[in-house]
């Protein structure tokens, strides 16, 4: 038996078909190119996969690395992504950011936010919550690097304190011999600004739990508390060290970038049940951001920057008290100024967008060493199941990022520290076994 040829009007209608499909298709990929050419920065969402949702919240604190969410916001880039009702929600404190993250954004909480790298693994391992419930989370992606700063009271400016801050060891061992308290601040327990102050204490042989007390203090209220003289010195991002230089409240020790040249600091985070239930409104979110980060990190854009987050719905600071260290021009307060440091806030260049797995082993390694973390913290495991840099990488090959600008490894390799530690993410056991001071035998 053969097979009956198809009657002609059934070929000349496939013809048609034909023909209209592939007009449609070079119609189509006509008007990709002419979005690629209207939006450099990226094709918008549109022409990418449809989110499931257009509204997300996501948390910031007034610090200067919040400003790449700010500017998606300001800048209408959520919307040209297809998520036009993602909300910029600011939070009082750290602390608060954590319990808004737990709640969800389903429930009057929010989705992900601007964050301190170590919380996402705090806040999934339940280190950090309530009745120690876990709440899972992903980190997507850097926010910066770089660009904070240990301040100190101006009580120990003749001291000429620096990253080598060793001549503060005898200060408070007097001060404390008085009879005085001596008090240091940070951001949140196990956070960045915690690690920092704790890792240039230790360094000078100073032991944040036993030689001062360890307080925390939300960002925007370290100057007023150092005014009224509540703390010694503290760790926290801009703008508020400049600040308390511009008020001549205290100085300016050194930036972070100076005991850790060019390291890691906030993320973007989020809920992990959020991600997954939503995949392309969280890839339409990280173009988002990836794009501010672009413009935040352009020289040319600073001053526009500093004004649009020192708005008084933003962070309410003075332009005066962000622009200059945002450009690298930095008065430490003590006499020490410099002109176009390489200490100003990274965004973009050097992969600062990129969530190298290697530094987020850095900051799991260093909680195990302050006892945030059990010493028998798989480290490589919880950070695989929280770092997300595949989301990272396909949302900056979708937005078209130069291959350049795309690590090839997820690793940054061996980094090395002001005081010639060496951490190797490879081997963490043995970075710890060359700390001196730590909480972990």
């Amino acid at each position: 038996m053969t097979d009956t040829p198809p009657p002609r009007s059934r070929v000349r209608l496939s013809r048609r078909s034909f023909l209209k499909s592939s007009a449609a298709t070079l119609g189509a990929a006509a008007l990709f190119d002419a979005a690629r050419m209207a939006f450099p920065g990226g094709v918008p969402q549109a022409f990418a996969a449809t989110p499931e949702v257009t509204k997300a919240t996501l948390g910031y604190i007034a610090l200067m690395d919040a400003a790449p969410l700010v500017i998606a916001k300001e800048k209408g880039l959520f919307a040209k992504y297809g998520v036009p009702d993602v909300e910029v929600a600011k939070q009082a404190s750290w602390g608060a950011t954590r319990d808004n993250l737990v709640l969800g954004g389903a429930a009057n909480g929010i989705d992900g936010a601007h964050i301190l790298t170590p919380m996402p693994y705090l806040i999934s391992t339940g280190k950090v919550t309530q009745n120690n419930v876990p709440t899972p989370m992903y980190l997507l992606a850097r926010l910066n690097l770089d660009a904070q700063a240990i301040s100190v009271s101006n009580e120990y400016k003749d001291l000429k304190v620096t990253a080598d801050a060793s001549a503060l060891k005898a200060a408070f061992a007097a001060k404390k011999a008085a009879g005085k308290d001596v008090k240091v601040a940070m951001t949140f327990p196990g956070g960045t600004h915690d690690l920092w102050i704790r890792y240039w204490l230790a360094s000078a042989g100073i032991d944040p739990d036993k030689d001062v007390s360890t307080i925390v203090v939300p960002p925007p209220q370290m100057v007023a508390n150092m005014k009224v003289g509540n703390m010694d010195a503290f760790c926290v991002g801009e703008p508020w060290n400049e600040q308390l230089v511009n008020q001549g409240i205290g100085f300016t020790a050194c930036t972070t970038g100076e005991v850790w040249k060019h390291h890691p600091e906030k993320a973007l985070g989020m809920r992990a049940e959020f991600v997954d239930k939503n995949p392309n409104t969280t890839q339409a979110i990280l173009m988002a951001v990836l794009e501010a980060q672009q413009w935040c990190d352009q020289m040319a854009n600073k001053e526009e920057m500093s004004t649009i987050v020192g708005k008084r719905q933003w962070f309410n600071v003075p332009v005066a008290d962000i622009v200059g260290r945002a450009k690298g021009d930095i008065n430490y307060g003590n006499g020490r100024v410099v002109k176009g440091s390489d200490q100003y806030m990274k965004f973009w260049q050097d992969h600062a967008s990129y969530p190298f797995k290697s530094h987020d082993a850095w900051f799991v390694t260093e909680d195990i060493r302050w006892g945030k973390f059990e010493p028998s913290t798989d480290v490589k495991a919880l950070v695989e199941k929280v770092n997300r840099e595949d989301l990272w990488r396909a949302a900056a090959k979708q937005m078209g990022v130069a291959s350049a600008d795309i690590p090839a490894s997820s690793s940054r390799g061996k980094e090395t520290f002001f005081d010639g530690k060496v951490f190797d993410p490879e081997n963490p056991t043995a970075y710890l076994a060359s700390l001196d001071i730590k909480r972990v035998a």
